[in-house]
């Protein structure tokens, strides 16, 4: 189990929007917005099911989303 930098307050995340090139805001952890409980359940599990390699890659998915134009992506931050 890795640490992620960002969700642990060690990084802030800044993204630039690749649309529009406004700034980009980290919205958390893309699991946390599945259901109401899955920001309760354990982070490992979670990546086990969300389709993505972030558990093999050692990675924390997060959802950032441009508030200028609405675009949304998944970016993937190293643990």
């Amino acid at each position: 189990m890795g640490i992620c930098p960002v969700c642990n307050g060690f990084l802030e995340l800044k993204l630039e929007c690749p649309s529009c090139g406004a700034a980009a805001t980290d919205r958390g952890r893309i699991m946390d917005f599945y259901d109401d409980y899955s920001a309760y359940m354990p982070i490992d599990q979670m990546k086990l099911e969300n389709g993505y390699l972030d558990f093999a890659n050692k990675q924390c998915p997060h959802f950032v989303k441009c508030d200028q134009c609405g675009y949304e992506t998944a970016y993937f931050i190293q643990e």
